[in-house]
């Protein structure tokens, strides 16, 4: 071969390898994590395929309050770029992991904060308030649009359409609240309280009990009575029980809502499989509609097929 032909296919090869290496990096996707698997969810959904997302906590069989994380989990939320957090002491073991292994260039997006929540607030599961999930959906776009200014366009797109997929969830709130008004209902624990908040619902339920339910303490015995007389009397037209926090008194609760003729919906903490967060949200919703209206319940929150 000539040797200026020879010079020129040798420089068509460098080029070709290093333009197809810069390619290679590029399609690297961008390592996240969503601490709950609503948080990872959201994440997927803006990101899209230039994300790579892992859930911690994904099983909504199991009470997510007795996790505990494992060296595979460390090294997770180790090497990932973005780390989507709720905060309020739901998930602080996140931080002692993460304070273990420094990276200044990971972006942790705790929602608490991002909501601008006290460290008091009483209610842990911001991801039931409706105002929740457009302000981490926002928050994850702009760090990935930072991340890839070329794909910035991309993101934005994504989170407009996120944001237009929660609009039946909105719209079925307002139905119930204008169907239901102040209808009264109890909890096992405040679980869904800011989406009942939304529906524009009475809780009767004592908020101590809610607390120490939730914190696995012993609830006061005139709370236990109020709440079962709750129950049993059908003073009350649904009762929200959560199936991942449960023991011999809220199955108690359960059985005294069954008794008394008031229906009982499940609401998880952790998204179940299968569905988007939109999708948990409206079903959610729905599921407490039909409780109200006609009676039905929920126990087990099933996709749609």
């Amino acid at each position: 071969m000539h040797l200026s032909l020879l010079n020129s296919f040798a420089a068509a090869v460098c080029l070709a390898l290093l333009t197809g290496g810069a390619a290679l990096a590029e399609a690297e996707p961008i390592q996240a994590v969503g601490v709950e698997s609503q948080y990872a969810d959201v994440i997927a959904q803006i990101g899209g395929k230039y994300v790579a997302v892992s859930a911690i906590l994904n099983d909504a069989n199991v009470d997510p309050h007795g996790f505990e994380a494992s060296p595979r989990i460390a090294q997770a939320l180790g090497s990932a770029a973005l780390v989507v957090e709720n905060g309020l002491g739901y998930d602080a073991w996140v931080d002692r992991i993460l304070a273990a292994a420094p990276d200044a260039a990971r972006k942790v997006i705790n929602v608490q904060k991002l909501r601008g929540l006290d460290d008091d607030t009483a209610n842990p599961h911001l991801w039931y308030d409706p105002e929740t999930m457009p302000a981490v959906a926002k928050a994850v776009a702009a760090d990935l649009a930072a991340r890839r200014p070329d794909a910035a366009g991309y993101f934005a797109a994504n989170e407009q359409r996120f944001e237009a997929a929660l609009k039946p969830w909105g719209d079925a709130i307002a139905a119930f609240r204008a169907a239901h008004p102040a209808v009264k209902v109890a909890v096992s624990e405040p679980v869904a309280d800011d989406l009942l908040r939304a529906l524009g619902a009475d809780n009767r339920t004592p908020a101590a009990l809610e607390a120490a339910v939730m914190n696995g303490n012993d609830p006061a015995p005139q709370d236990i009575s109020a709440q079962t007389a709750l129950l049993q009397g059908g003073a009350v037209k649904v009762f929200a029980y959560n199936p991942q926090v449960t023991g011999s008194l809220t199955a108690a609760f359960r059985d005294a809502a069954k008794a008394g003729g008031v229906p009982v919906v499940a609401v998880y903490e952790i998204m179940p499989a299968g569905f988007t967060y939109q999708g948990w949200m409206l079903a959610e919703t729905r599921a407490l509609a039909q409780a109200v209206a006609a009676g039905v319940s929920t126990e087990k929150l099933v996709p749609e097929r």
